[in-house]
């Protein structure tokens, strides 16, 4: 029964979500904050599923500047959860297929959102370079999922070079964002219990070349991977207490 009336309520919260995000689109496609306004409202969300989401912010000003933020994809519940930290100015990067995806696709495309070929090495690198453009002009942030597909609680799985080019090409720091273990997270559980999603110190990338990008990666994932082991702690601990 919970999972009947909550997928119903989900789905038309979700269908409302998506006439305002195409009505926002059209009267300013490719807003700079089309991206963060839709996102708090998806975000907005989680107590439906459940869930208590922390959010917090280890250096709340660097969110004032660009930067390449590196999320950590988990499964689809990251709609409700990660979401909660895309600050203003920002836009993320996916995959091309999702222009593909009826309704979704085009208000992805239309918030401002950059779509990458990633089968196409040669499109890839392309589109990173236009990405690099793209926040100078409009002096932008970028939301990336390194890992490239969802983990699926298999922990933080290695991280695709592409964005840390990206950074480095840009001049301007990453600065991972965490999310907590969601493997837990049942559409029938009545409380899905905690998920902390941490925005991180930013990690600069001065002094940094191409060649670089590779053991950069290696260096940025194994920061991440001892943060997301640390936050899952965390999370299980407040779970564990009465009237988490």
């Amino acid at each position: 029964m919970l999972l009947i009336a909550r997928s119903l309520i989900l789905g038309i919260l979700l269908f409302l979500a998506f006439v305002f995000a195409m009505v926002l689109c059209i009267v300013r496609p490719m807003h700079r904050d089309n991206v963060h306004v839709i996102a708090k409202i998806f975000a907005s969300v989680s107590p439906v599923l459940g869930i208590k989401v922390i959010t917090r912010h280890v250096q709340p000003d660097v969110v004032n500047e660009q930067n390449i933020y590196l999320g950590n994809h988990q499964n689809n519940f990251d709609l409700f959860t990660q979401t909660s930290a895309v600050p203003k100015a920002t836009v993320s990067l996916g995959k091309k297929s999702l222009a593909w995806m009826p309704l979704f696709g085009q208000i992805y495309w239309l918030t401002g959102n950059i779509l990458i070929d990633r089968k196409n090495r040669s499109s890839a690198f392309d589109t990173m370079a236009k990405t690099v453009k793209k926040m100078q002009q409009k002096l932008l942030s970028v939301w990336i999922f390194p890992e490239g597909t969802r983990s699926r609680g298999r922990g933080l799985l290695p991280l695709k070079v592409g964005a840390f080019h990206t950074a480095i090409a840009a001049q301007v720091p990453v600065v991972p964002v965490l999310a907590s273990c969601q493997k837990h997270i049942k559409m029938n559980r009545w409380n899905n219990g905690v998920v902390i999603v941490e925005m991180m110190a930013p990690i600069a990338t001065q002094g940094l070349d191409k060649n670089d990008a590779k053991t950069f990666a290696t260096q940025v994932h194994g920061i991440m991977a001892k943060r997301y082991e640390e936050l899952n702690q965390e999370a299980a601990a407040l779970m564990a207490k009465p009237n988490a």
